[in-house]
């Protein structure tokens, strides 16, 4: 076993560490995971899924990276949704560890929902739903608006266009994790605004310690605390000529 192997498997145990054979449990999902990293692997020789190809690196820097939202939220249950799902990250990653989530991968690009469907067949997967669509229409879909429990987005955009994204999905009381690296303060203090906006709260900001992961990567954790306002998200181009939060006036 690979030393990337070892880190993966034994964080998921310790994420088992409450549950009878967490050792037994640990070792299928990692078989899982190899199974996934074999399809994204494959599948990225012809369409572009990511830019990390190193098996041990995707092993740390995708399918840990995706799972260290545990450290900061962890219910037993809950209805999440992955925006910009990509090749499934954070969301699959989380479903193989917590296969009573029910977890929704939102994919605007059809090469990658082809690969998002396919994997889930492969691993055989059951309450994954992957919808082709992008952000800021569905946002304003009934089937999915103020739905979800918990909303995710990772290497999505901006933050505070980010966040614009995800506050329409999440229901009042639910919790919005964006894993996060390298924003700036300005950047930082116009997604506070632009949550004020978006009927959201900063919860925490929590750095990510994991092996292989000690690179500057942090969580933030954002609160619902009421519905966000029938008028978000904007149209893709209002969003990124006036984003969420930008002083007017160079105020």
């Amino acid at each position: 076993m690979t030393e990337a192997e070892e880190t993966l498997q034994a964080f998921v145990q310790q994420l088992y560490a409450q549950t009878p054979e967490a050792s037994a449990q640990a070792a299928k999902a990692l078989i899982w995971f190899l199974h996934y990293r074999a399809e994204l692997l494959r599948w990225n020789e012809r369409v572009n899924l990511t830019a990390i190809v190193d098996p041990e690196e995707v092993l740390t820097r995708h399918f840990l990276d995706s799972l260290a939202i545990l450290t900061a939220i962890d219910p037993p249950a809950c209805r999440l949704l992955d925006i910009g799902s990509g090749a499934g990250f954070p969301g699959l990653p989380l479903k193989i560890v917590r296969p009573a989530w029910a977890v929704t991968l939102l994919e605007a690009t059809a090469r990658k929902v082809a690969f998002l469907r396919h994997v889930c067949q492969v691993l055989g997967l059951q309450g994954v739903t992957v919808v082709h669509g992008r952000a800021e229409q569905l946002g304003h879909d009934q089937r999915y608006r103020g739905s979800f429990d918990l909303v995710t987005a990772r290497a999505v955009a901006a933050l505070p266009v980010v966040l614009e994204y995800a506050a329409p999905y999440c229901r009042v009381g639910g919790t919005i994790v964006l894993p996060r690296k390298g924003d700036s303060p300005e950047e930082m203090a116009q997604g506070l605004r632009a949550a004020e906006q978006l009927g959201l709260t900063l919860e925490a900001q929590l750095p990510i310690s994991l092996p292989g992961l000690d690179d500057g990567r942090y969580l933030l954790l954002w609160r619902q605390h009421q519905p966000c306002p029938p008028h978000f998200p904007r149209s893709n181009a209002a969003i990124l000529k006036r984003p969420a939060g930008e002083r007017l006036g160079g105020c």
